[in-house]
């Protein structure tokens, strides 16, 4: 082999995806490619103009743009393009014109043709669309860290091998205890024709029994709890530990078609992985005051710092952070009532935004409301909701939770109605869509009822849904916001390529890249009336109401992303920085970089269905 195909062996075996060819047919493939040599300014296709070669960059770069002038990618040494309309066998969708003088390889059709059939990585980068390529980069990101916690994905059915111990109701509770005691187990299932229908507990018998002065000699029926709650045998450790700790039990019964199969227990969970920090949140419901439960939330770096490390995912990262962030808050609301007595009337407390679609991430600030079912509340009523609103944000505050800069927080009166006023207050944001009024409802409509009477949420949440599939005009302004800001193109020597061809040494992963899928899904959702809250659950439930699986495919975007930027946030608490959500593109890896201009591309495509379905330029 000369010098010059050997070097340009070596600059194959460089770059994906020829790197990944056998070294037999990557030392015969250069002898096969043209050299050709472009001054600055040429074009080398134009849109519609066939195309039978792919073009890899030696040196130099190329502008591929579409049929509006908008730049789609600048391809730059190590790129190819020319793939799609070679695998299509029609004409070029882009013009491409070189940005400086440019030396290409160029392969012919039935070179590249013979390589995507014969060598799956080469298939893979070119034939696949980037959706699928993106799909398979999130399972890697899952799949690459430290695999010593798989614990997190155990199914259940995987767990519960031990033989299930189980009693009658009609039995008496000493008997219970001792066959407890007998066998070595801390709860007991109650049965009746193999269908659950109680359970008592080692601390059940010390509250309900031994504390209370009740005769052991009794029927267990009198003190067990009926209808407990029970998970299915697929679901995950993961996922049980998220159920124990949010409903404050320790025990779960695990029932398949109306059949008890098992049980499992926080420490069943805890053996798989006795160090895992996951366990802070059920240590935040035992504190006795504000300063103890500030000396807790430091933990939360830590917690996410591990569960990267891990086969965790970043929606099970968010979710959990979420359950982490709802214990400090029903704890300080506890802690507050303590102080102020019992509350004049039913009320719930509402959180917003990101913990509301149980996608809290580091650093991030508090959104939350009150909603109040007394309409005719005196004077010394409404100072009891001012003060436990007061008491809870400041509480939230020094448990690292910063307060809102818009002022949405319970702690505003604005942000503390009664039900019939918060319905009032959704109709004039719907039907008289100012900008404000549409920042608002969007807020409000990513809400969850933390503490207090879910019913009271629910009766404005559904009034609100019934009256946006046909809000056309708001809908629009929705649509209009969610295009507004488009992600980046892609990148280019180390630096960030917006659309305009404006170049930045960083760029925002929540607001040029997530947030535009949270905004997509809230429209797509609150256009059919759907009462999903969470992104993910809005993305899938609107694909399957529409039958768009463009909707499904942003959510592997959002999964991207959101674990890019978790990474980025984590190496900031590692390092004591302040948290933000702005990575340098010189931190990236190629592969972050290659798979976030996939997940990119997706956000554009999305964005351009909707400013079409809704004529987002006419709008102001």
């Amino acid at each position: 082999m000369d010098v010059e195909l050997a070097e340009v062996r070596a600059f194959l075996a460089a770059h994906e995806p020829f790197a990944s060819l056998p070294a037999s047919v990557l030392g015969q493939l250069p002898s096969r490619l043209q050299i050709r040599y472009h001054r600055r300014g040429t074009q080398l296709l134009t849109a519609g103009q066939p195309n039978n070669v792919l073009y890899i960059v030696r040196s130099g770069a190329v502008d591929i743009v579409d049929a509006a002038g908008a730049l789609v990618e600048r391809t730059e040494v190590g790129g190819s393009f020319g793939a799609s309309s070679l695998l299509s066998r029609s004409g070029s969708l882009y013009t491409i014109t070189t940005i400086e003088d440019t030396l290409l390889l160029v392969m012919g059709a039935e070179v590249f043709t013979h390589l995507v059939e014969h060598h799956p990585a080469i298939r893979t980068y070119y034939a696949e669309l980037g959706r699928d390529r993106l799909r398979h980069a999130v399972a890697v990101k899952q799949t690459a860290e430290d695999r010593s916690a798989a614990w997190l994905r155990m199914r259940l059915d995987e767990m519960t091998s031990r033989r299930l111990v189980t009693a009658p109701s009609h039995i008496t509770i000493a008997e219970a205890a001792q066959l407890m005691t007998t066998h070595r187990v801390s709860a007991l299932p109650v049965v009746e024709q193999e269908g659950l229908v109680g359970i008592i507990t080692d601390r059940d018998l010390r509250s309900k029994v031994v504390a209370a002065g009740v005769d052991s000699s009794l029927p267990l029926e009198h003190v067990m709890t009926r209808d407990p709650i029970r998970v299915s045998p697929d679901l995950q450790a993961f996922e049980a530990l998220l159920e124990m700790t949010s409903r404050g039990v320790h025990h779960l019964p695990v029932v398949d078609r109306g059949r008890l199969v098992g049980m499992v227990s926080s420490g069943d969970i805890m053996r798989l992985q006795q160090a895992d920090p996951v366990f802070l949140v059920g240590t935040i419901a035992k504190q006795h005051d504000v300063d103890s439960l500030a000396a807790l939330s430091g933990r939360t770096a830590l917690l996410v710092d591990q569960l990267l490390r891990q086969d965790a995912s970043a929606a099970d990262i968010y979710r959990l952070l979420t359950t982490v962030a709802d214990g400090f808050t029903r704890r300080l609301i506890s802690l507050a009532q303590d102080e102020l007595g019992p509350p004049p009337c039913a009320w719930s407390w509402i959180t917003l935004g990101s913990q509301a679609r149980r996608e809290l991430s580091i650093g991030s600030d508090q959104d939350h409301a009150l909603v109040l079912e007394d309409t005719n509340l005196d004077e010394a009523a409404q100072q009891w909701f001012s003060d436990l609103a007061s008491r809870v944000t400041d509480g939230l505050a020094r448990c690292g939770y910063r307060l809102c800069d818009g002022d949405v927080m319970a702690s505003n009166p604005a942000w503390r109605l009664t039900v019939p006023q918060w319905q009032v207050q959704f109709s004039r944001w719907i039907n008289e869509p100012h900008p404000d009024a549409v920042l608002h409802s969007q807020i409000f409509f990513d809400a969850r009822t933390v503490h207090g009477d879910p019913l009271l949420l629910e009766q404005v949440r559904r009034d609100a849904l019934s009256l946006t599939p046909g809000a056309q005009r708001f809908l629009g302004q929705l649509a209009a916001q969610a295009v507004e800001r488009q992600p980046p193109v892609g990148f280019f020597r180390g630096v960030v390529l917006a659309r305009r061809g404006d170049q930045s040494e960083s760029f925002d992963l929540k607001g040029e890249g997530l947030h535009a899928i949270i905004e997509l899904a809230r429209v797509h959702a609150l256009a059919h009336g759907l009462d999903a809250v969470g992104t993910l659950d809005r993305l899938h439930a609107a694909a399957q109401a529409t039958g768009a699986s463009s909707l499904d495919e942003l959510a592997d975007a959002f999964e991207f992303i959101g674990h890019v930027r978790l990474a980025h946030q984590n190496r900031q608490a590692r390092e004591q920085r302040p948290v933000d959500n702005v990575v340098r593109a010189d931190e990236l890896s190629s592969f972050d970089r290659r798979h976030l201009k996939d997940a990119f591309s997706l956000i554009r495509t999305a964005q351009e269905g909707l400013s079409y379905a809704y004529q987002t330029h006419l709008m102001n």
